[in-house]
């Protein structure tokens, strides 16, 4: 049998109590001796590429515990590696074809996949979700919002009547999954960010769909209509922590989804983001998402970027991509077929 990420995850879990996360203080990362390196005007230098690849997903999956105990997360790490050894096997010239619809067909093989090969580790602790409170690790939907998740969802299996209609990473204007951000998630791969600091201005590259997010320093928000793709972010020193507030965002984007987790936010959502660095291959990450209509609650989640080797390469999707024009092509030729089926009756 062809094991998933999804069936790792299950198969990992264990009747262990679930160990559960208490929300921690905002702007209070681990305590460390670290000294940053330091930039000419004295802020802590962040720049460099840095990953958060992970086996640990946004909410927590069924079955297992907030805080995973090491055994259960190294034997998670040896099931990953060995999946990922037999997947990157030869393909057999002399197999037979797959069965049309069957469970061995799909969009990617393992090459492409870069999801990371261990659960992260937060403040000590190995965690199978980023969220932190709610503790039970999972999104605080109103109705109002999973309506609208499950809706805009709907939309997208279902509508084919022009581009705009379609997923915004489907259409290549950012990566899937809220990899942009923010909160930046980590997905099935290109989960690489390059940070590059002036006195006025950061900026975060996003691997996925190649897009730069610039957070403008100790500016003011621009006009609520001017929405972004990744939101209007602008950001201040809080001592060695740069706090980075983020709103307007662009409605189409509304929806981020993927593989691994399902994120719904509204344009008017604001994150707030706290970017620590506490040695010297790692950045501890944290986030807040206010969205009054759409969560019961205000929720955070923690996250560790780690230091990637580079080059970051262009991640060009349009190039050579006929997924978009051909879903279209298909739509517009059921069209035709139900019109001449209906016309000859």
């Amino acid at each position: 049998m062809r094991l998933t990420l999804k069936s790792l995850l299950a198969a990992s879990a264990t009747a262990m109590a679930a160990a559960m996360v208490a929300p921690a203080a905002m702007a209070e990362p681990p305590e460390t001796d670290y000294e940053p390196p330091r930039m000419p005007d004295g802020t802590p230098n962040m720049q460099g590429i840095w990953t958060n690849a992970s086996l640990t997903t946004l909410e927590k999956p069924e079955g297992m515990a907030v805080v995973v105990p090491e055994k259960q997360a190294l034997i998670m790490a040896g099931m990953v590696e060995a999946s990922a050894e037999a997947d990157n096997q030869p393909t057999d010239p002399d197999a037979p074809a797959l069965e049309a619809g069957g469970d061995g067909v799909g969009g990617y093989n393992r090459f492409w996949m870069d999801f990371g090969t261990s659960l992260a580790k937060v403040r000590g602790e190995y965690r199978s979700t980023w969220i932190v409170d709610p503790a039970d690790g999972k999104l605080p939907y109103t109705e109002t919002g999973r309506k609208l998740a499950e809706d805009r969802l709907a939309e997208q299996r279902e509508n084919f009547d022009h581009p705009e209609v379609r997923a915004a990473a489907e259409r290549c204007t950012v990566g899937f999954g809220s990899t942009g951000g923010p909160p930046m998630l980590n997905v099935l791969y290109n989960n690489n960010y390059q940070i590059v600091q002036a006195p006025d201005k950061v900026a975060i590259l996003v691997e996925m769909n190649h897009q730069t997010r610039m957070i403008r320093l100790n500016e003011e928000h621009r006009p609520d209509v001017m929405d972004q793709w990744l939101g209007d972010s602008v950001g201040y020193w809080d001592g060695d922590t740069l706090v980075v507030e983020t709103t307007n965002f662009e409605p189409d984007i509304s929806l981020r989804a993927a593989t691994r987790h399902r994120l719904y936010m509204s344009p008017d959502a604001k994150v707030t983001e706290h970017f620590t660095r506490i040695s010297g291959d790692e950045i501890f990450y944290e986030f807040w998402v206010e969205d009054p209509e759409i969560f019961t609650q205000t929720w955070k989640g923690e996250m560790i970027l780690r230091k990637s080797e580079g080059p970051i390469y262009e991640y060009a999707c349009h190039e050579a991509n006929y997924s978009l024009p051909g879903i279209l092509a298909g739509a517009r030729r059921e069209e035709q077929e139900a019109a001449s089926a209906g016309g000859s009756k």
